[in-house]
């Protein structure tokens, strides 16, 4: 069985994580492969959108503990975590097309943080938020306190830490970790919708609108805005933006190709 299921429609890529029968929890290698798939989005100009979600009745459970190897020396643990967790994180955070999390039932430990660092969260009613972490006397790894703390605030961030309950879908969207929240049968549906829209869009502004606001809670106004100056500099010269101008000034719909 193949631990993702990748499809491409369209513009759109389909990663679904493969292994209902534990809740997806993630293997190193089916996290290797997300990273593998997610990067090759980003770097293949013929998709424009990505959509993550699970196969089955839950989102992810986190990682697959089972199969973990046993830290054995000075700096093991760092390096699994550098290499795995906030490798897979860091892929979705930096890829150059906006990902869409379609979290159907529980996103748990990484799993969380891996819906929490898509661009945009859908989640079905039944979906649950869980720091797992506290209840296996774990700190939380995979960028978790970095995604939380930016998200919710360091106060909210050390509640859902420290006690490791299960946030489900209505409260997530109040606090603004999802979206937002829609029936079950309804989620695969309005993340195609979604990321139909995504696809159709000018693909090189989005990815440097993500890098702007993934970047603006860690620098400071001057350099954000340097940011903001540079990014518009290079926007410009795509294809897409001068597009966008030209069918303002023609009073038309533009026709953007991604390039």
């Amino acid at each position: 069985m193949n631990e993702v299921i990748h499809t491409v429609e369209g513009q759109v890529a389909h990663l679904t994580l493969n292994r209902p029968e534990v809740l997806n929890a993630l293997t190193p290698g089916g996290r290797d492969r997300v990273i593998e798939l997610v990067e090759s989005a980003s770097a293949d100009p013929d998709v424009r959108a990505v959509v993550l979600t699970g196969a089955g009745r839950g989102f992810c459970a986190g990682a697959d503990l089972r199969g973990a190897p046993a830290a054995t020396a000075p700096g093991d643990v760092t390096r699994t975590i550098r290499l795995g967790a906030q490798r897979l994180i860091a892929a979705v955070l930096d890829c150059e097309k906006p990902v869409v999390a379609a979290v159907n039932g529980t996103a748990a430990g990484i799993g969380a943080h891996l819906a929490l660092a898509c661009d945009l969260v859908l989640a079905a009613e039944s979906a649950r938020f869980i720091e797992v972490f506290v209840r296996r006397g774990l700190v939380p790894d995979g960028g978790g306190a970095y995604l939380l703390t930016r998200l919710l605030g360091p106060r909210r961030a050390k509640e859902l830490m420290f006690f490791g309950d299960a946030l489900g879908a209505a409260d997530a969207e109040r606090l603004g970790l999802v979206n937002r929240v829609v029936p079950d049968a309804e989620l695969d549906k309005t993340a195609r919708e979604w990321a139909t829209r995504l696809a159709a869009g000018p693909t090189r502004t989005l990815a440097l609108t993500k890098q702007l606001v993934n970047a603006s809670l860690d620098t400071d106004r001057a350099t954000a805005f340097a940011a903001e100056a540079a990014a518009q500099e290079l926007n410009m010269a795509t294809a897409d933006a001068q597009e966008g101008v030209a069918s303002f000034v023609e009073r038309r719909s533009p026709e953007f190709r991604g390039r």
